[in-house]
């Protein structure tokens, strides 16, 4: 096998047949379990802020909250350079070495968890760092995107992504049950003792058990090494695509820099959005987060030098048409949500059903009573993200057959009748002295919720591979994957100050008056008898 591949046709049937499908399909399932634990790497904190409240650390919810949106708005920031990465440095170069990379977060987060007295910005540090995760779906997505033909574009994009995206439900699942065993001995550090009533997938762990919470990072070592081997002496660099590679050091000197210069406007961003006395406290989620994008986009433009420079140009060329915008918005709607309701729901779950919402002497309503009936939230949160991902495939399946856009069309509708309702039993909840009572129909909703962000992934994927040339599909892949992961940022700050607030249900009511929006966004543009591109 050699790793660059000089001769590309697969819309040539003949080609692929003989020579294509096996090599594409080779780079597709091991980037796969790749992307898995890219996600899991990256969502992992909204998992570990559950823990972190029923051990006791000397942290707000608030504050917790902001660890998940750190993490969110990282992997958001590092995909707008993820995406330009396959062009410059290679599919199987720029693979390797950001699977490589997450060994180092991975390891910084099991090292932090052993110290809940040092101060809140090291676990906040630990959730920047995590970001690396988000940012490699971009370029797994390019990279994919790149050696299939369009007519499989729906089917193996759906694959990588709905596949890749169990790295969610997997972190929910593994990360439970590996903090209750010392996996590593004296290398993996003491146990700590519950002081609240936990969960895994099997049912409630009582307080008073021990946990090795810092598994939660290091167990990804585990699998991170061995993927990195396969993904370097399986996958390929493919000429057509990345012509101006270099050598593997060229190449990984490319990917560094522009991973390390994500990094900078995000810190810009959060300390002018974080509060005292992490940052300064004076930005809004909806101004931070176009901020920090435009800061992105600049920092790329005039950092980019030599054969960087006439690339990341081309790769601009994405902004001057009219359907890169459309297709953002409408993938905001899908992975946007997916990936936002992900890394929010466990600790709102927790904050919501695991405390009783009930009257003072003054009438004023309180939420700290432990509920003595809630049940375990990490044996249930996992679910959603589970069949999130199982729906993807299937929704670009389903897209190839009939057409992306009206599959797009018809889970949009469904998401802004389930948003609305969850709302409802949100604020029935939030309000009750028995808020057990509401979790099965909350838990059942919001399955409903995945199950439209997954088959609308799908679909979404399936248009731009539609709508969008070879050349150009990739970025837009990269790009709109990019803009919609900063759901992972948004929906935990939203969700997080409107409990704050004591109206959660106001947080799901916007996303349906945006999901409406978007419905009408999609039939203008790819449905409508004139539309610019019938899809269908």
């Amino acid at each position: 096998m050699t790793d660059s591949i000089k001769e590309w046709h697969p819309e040539d049937p003949d080609f692929w047949e003989s020579t294509g499908k096996k090599i594409a399909y080779r780079n597709l399932w091991i980037s796969i379990p790749a992307l898995l634990c890219g996600f899991a790497v990256w969502g992992m904190w909204g998992i570990i802020t559950v823990q972190m409240l029923n051990l006791g650390f000397p942290f707000t919810q608030a504050e917790l909250f902001t660890l998940t949106a750190i993490a969110g708005i990282a992997g958001a920031t590092m995909r707008i350079p993820a995406s330009f990465l396959i062009r410059l440095a290679g599919g199987r170069n720029v693979i390797f070495l950001t699977t490589a990379m997450l060994l180092a977060p991975a390891i910084g987060t099991g090292i932090v968890l052993q110290h809940p007295e040092w101060p809140l910005w090291s676990f906040q540090l630990m959730a920047l760092w995590c970001g690396v995760g988000g940012g490699n779906f971009a370029s797994s997505m390019s990279n994919i995107s790149s050696f299939f033909p369009k007519r499989l574009q729906g089917t193996a994009l759906g694959l990588n992504a709905g596949l890749g995206n169990f790295g969610v439900t997997t972190m929910q699942i593994v990360i439970p049950l590996v903090m209750t065993v010392s996996i590593f001995g004296t290398l993996g550090g003491e146990p700590m003792t519950l002081v609240k009533e936990s969960g895994w997938i099997f049912g409630k762990i009582a307080a008073g058990t021990q946990t090795w919470i810092q598994n939660a990072g290091f167990t990804w070592v585990l699998s991170l090494v061995p993927l990195s081997i396969l993904c370097w002496f399986g996958m390929n660099n493919l000429k057509p695509i990345s012509p101006d590679t270099g050598n593997a050091i060229v190449a990984f000197s490319k990917i560094t820099y522009l991973y390390t210069l994500a990094f900078m406007p995000s810190i810009f961003m959060l300390w002018l959005y974080l509060p005292a006395p992490t940052g300064l406290g004076i930005l809004n989620v909806w101004v931070a987060i176009p901020l920090d994008i435009i800061l992105m986009l600049t920092v790329m433009k005039l950092a980019a030098f030599g054969t960087m420079k006439e690339g990341v140009a081309k790769q601009f060329q994405i902004f001057k048409n009219k359907h890169t915008w459309a297709m953002t918005t409408l993938y905001i709607v899908t992975f946007g949500s997916f990936i936002g309701f992900s890394m929010a729901l466990p600790l709102s779950m927790k904050v919501i059903f695991d405390v009783i919402h009930v009257p003072d002497a003054n009438g004023v309503m309180t939420h700290t009573q432990a509920n003595p009936n809630a049940l375990p939230v990490l044996a249930y949160a996992w679910i959603g993200p589970f069949v999130g991902a199982m729906a993807r495939p299937l929704g670009g399946w389903i897209s190839d057959k009939v057409g992306g856009s009206i599959v797009t069309q018809w889970t949009s509708v469904v998401m802004v009748v389930a948003s609305v309702a969850v709302g409802y039993v949100m604020k029935e909840a939030y309000h009750s002295a028995t808020p057990e009572q509401y979790f099965f129909t909350f838990l059942a909703l919001f399955i409903v919720l995945f199950a439209a962000t997954g088959v609308g992934n799908g679909s979404t994927f399936r248009s731009i591979g539609f709508i969008f040339d070879r050349q150009q599909a990739g970025p837009v892949l990269g790009w709109t994957s990019a803009v919609a992961a900063y759901g992972a940022f948004a929906a935990p700050v939203v969700i997080g100050d409107q409990i704050k607030l004591g109206t959660p249900e106001m947080a799901m009511y916007g996303f349906a008056v945006f999901y409406a929006l978007c419905l009408v966004i999609n039939w203008w543009f790819y449905l409508r008898k004139n539309a610019y591109i019938k899809n269908p």
